[in-house]
């Protein structure tokens, strides 16, 4: 294409380019506060973008679902981290984020290394209901194994077997969650016990190894109580402490001295004696404060009438000004006169 053809290129726009702002300061980073049943209290941080207007930062907290690895929320684990969990955003405290256990799940890279050949994969799901109103769906998988007289190269399990073990795996589940509640669910999670209790049920239809809950999904949650949240994070003190937000203690309240009927003495409202010296120090500081602030009265009082004072000096002055205005006009008018007379002068001569 030509030069100078194209009229639209080469054309300046009017106010030029925007510079580009760094987005992050518009950001704010908040604290993610674990429940009770993980022994780390701090899962990481979230970021959110500032209250600005309608738009409030709290909103875009809530109901954020934040997965976390259980390497993360243990110390010392790093063998159990395959396992995931899943922490929802219940309320936000400050800078803090409480949450709630919202699910569970396996890596899939562990899912994958247990599928092998010469076995039989047998998977079994049913829905439980805690003590504390959650609705939980639990999935569980197993894996036949050789048993010590075992000829065979293969350990495959019959249709029967199949069944029977699906059974089983499901009165296990429902026995091994029944009465209990949400926090006491996680723990059995995090230790795998329901796995282990499958394993020594199924052990009599067909042995089998690597049996696991594979994954937790939240089917109904009830209405979270903040005041238990804030309680099962440490408290709103230990909460203010994590974002730097120190609390100040009340002040104690002064006692208050009250006359006794019998003798007539002040006592103070626990029922000791009100000393008589602290009594007369209160007195004389109280007598030094009223004089000080009449004091400062006065001083503030005093420039007022000053000004007053020198308000009539202005108007005096003005006065003598506009007095003398009319004779300032007067010798105006005495040099134009005086001018006009010149000139006619000087005509005549001509």
């Amino acid at each position: 294409m030509a030069v100078g053809k194209n009229k639209k290129l080469g054309k300046a726009r009017k106010g030029g380019r925007k510079k580009a702002a760094d987005p992050f300061t518009k950001k704010e980073w908040y604290d993610v506060r674990t429940p009770t049943c993980f022994p780390v209290k701090s899962a990481g941080k979230t970021i959110a973008t500032k209250t600005q207007g309608i738009k409030i930062a709290r909103d875009t907290l809530m109901g954020r679902v934040i997965e976390v690895s259980l390497g993360d929320l243990k110390e010392d684990t790093e063998e159990e981290a395959f396992r995931k969990f899943k922490l929802k955003v219940e309320d936000v405290n400050g800078f803090n984020c409480l949450t709630q256990f919202h699910g569970m799940d396996l890596t899939t890279d562990k899912l994958r290394s247990l599928v092998r050949k010469w076995q039989t994969l047998i998977e079994a799901h049913v829905d439980i209901r805690t003590a504390d109103g959650y609705s939980l769906r639990l999935f569980a998988i197993g894996f036949t194994k050789k048993h010590k007289d075992h000829v065979k190269k293969t350990a495959y399990a019959s249709a029967a077997q199949s069944r029977a073990i699906r059974k089983k795996m499901k009165e296990v589940m429902n026995k091994e969650t029944t009465g209990i509640d949400l926090h006491q669910l996680v723990d059995k999670l995090m230790l795998e016990s329901i796995g282990k209790e499958i394993e020594k049920h199924t052990q009599a239809i067909y042995p089998l190894q690597n049996c696991l809950i594979r994954k937790v999904k939240m089917l109904r949650a009830p209405k979270v109580d903040v005041q238990k949240l804030v309680e099962a994070a440490g408290g709103a003190e230990v909460l203010a402490k994590a974002t730097g937000q120190m609390i100040k203690a009340a002040a104690p309240a002064k006692p208050v001295e009250v006359a006794s009927e019998d003798t007539g003495v002040k006592v103070a409202a626990k029922g000791k004696p009100a000393p008589k010296e602290k009594a007369a120090d209160a007195k004389s500081d109280a007598k030094a404060d009223a004089k000080d602030s009449k004091a400062d009265a006065k001083a503030a009082d005093k420039p007022k009438d000053d000004k007053k004072a020198d308000k009539p000096k202005e108007d005096k002055k003005k006065d003598d000004k506009k007095a003398d205005k009319p004779k300032e006009d007067k010798k105006k008018d005495d040099k134009k006169a005086a001018a006009g007379d010149k000139k006619g002068d000087d005509k005549k001569k001509k």
